[in-house]
């Protein structure tokens, strides 16, 4: 079997990683082409995935449209030379209408419920839709519901053990607490209209959480200069690491925050959209607390940081909850797996 696949983010290469690993060890074979985008290709060549670069994408409307041309006629010639019997993506509108072009099945993860833009240029060109069972909102009939999280993609226990040299690699000792913060660019297609967390509540946020232990930020545009000392600095693969070990995360990254629930790590998340499934691990599991951007949910964070870091026994508490997240929900690399060879019958017998 061929497989292409098209990679536009940072996480879409944890996603498919051991999807990539288990099927190349099976035999089939694989064409992968990444954007340029903040560590994605780094992340590819530390897992020593072979790939092809579709560049930088672009921030104007006008940019964006022309990027999508672009990459359309990137993906479609080398699809042509490959020949795919299936393209595999995160939502993608070019692996979408590259497939619809070649006649070829398309299978999309989703699980971002107000990325309505995007929808629209994928969802017309997707023979099949994988969302979590805590997806909000209208369903598509080509959407398929699973009984977990992306982050289990890779976090499960099958594939994730987590690095104790992290903690060397921090400078802080075994138990020693310390806190995650990130803080992102808000420049996605689907950001449009948010602000994130102030500077000044950033400022506090760092203040009042470095009372409980060491402060670590990630984050993608610029700091300022007094927050800069706490900048992050780690090889792009070891994040999952620093996560598994924090005492909290608090910030503007949804997947950031499902990563640091599903290793037992409490997290704050603020946005004002909000998604299906941090509401989900709240709701169900009380492993992420979720704000809205405003000014008073900001300060409410904050102060629900401040609660959790209080409580000597939170992270025994998350890892318990933890446990039983596990015990419910399922290995999503191996459902994909078998989705795909599903899917690959199907178009086989009907052809």
């Amino acid at each position: 079997m061929k497989i292409f696949i098209d990679i536009g983010h940072p996480a879409h290469v944890h996603y498919f990683k051991n999807f990539y690993r288990i099927m190349s060890q099976q035999g089939h074979e694989f064409l992968i082409i990444a954007r340029d985008k903040e560590i994605s290709q780094q992340l590819l060549d530390s897992y020593e995935i072979p790939y092809l670069s579709r560049g930088k994408g672009r921030k104007s409307t006008f940019g964006k449209l022309v990027y999508l041309l672009k990459a359309n006629m990137l993906l479609l010639k080398n699809a042509l030379s490959f020949k795919p019997d299936l393209f595999l993506s995160f939502s993608s509108p070019y692996a979408a209408q590259v497939s619809s072009i070649l006649r070829k099945p398309h299978i999309a993860f989703d699980d971002t419920e107000h990325a309505r833009l995007g929808r629209m240029m994928y969802r017309p060109f997707t023979d099949l839709v994988l969302s979590p069972e805590s997806y909000k909102g209208k369903l598509s009939q080509k959407q398929t519901l699973f009984k977990g999280y992306m982050e289990l993609c890779y976090l499960h226990p099958n594939y994730f053990k987590p690095d104790p040299t992290v903690l060397q690699m921090l400078g802080v000792e075994e138990g020693e607490r310390y806190i995650v913060l990130r803080f992102v660019s808000w420049n996605a297609t689907h950001d449009s209209g948010h602000s994130g967390i102030s500077l000044e509540n950033k400022r506090v946020t760092v203040k009042e959480f470095s009372k409980y232990g060491r402060v670590f930020i990630s984050s993608e545009e610029q700091l300022p200069k007094e927050l800069q000392p706490y900048r992050i600095s780690i090889p792009p693969d070891k994040m999952h690491d620093v996560l598994n070990y924090a005492t909290l995360f608090f910030g503007e990254s949804a997947t950031m925050a499902s990563e640091s629930a599903v290793l037992g790590t409490p997290a704050i998340y603020l946005d004002n959209e909000g998604r299906g499934y941090t509401d989900d691990l709240e709701r169900s599991y009380g492993l992420v607390h979720n704000f809205t951007e405003s000014p008073q949910d900001q300060e409410k964070a904050i102060q629900k940081g401040i609660d959790l870091l209080q409580n000597r026994n939170i992270k025994l508490e998350s890892m318990a909850n933890r446990k039983r997240l596990l015990e419910e929900k399922i290995d999503v690399t191996d459902f994909l797996i078998k989705k795909v060879e599903e899917v690959i019958k199907q178009s086989a017998s009907a052809s």
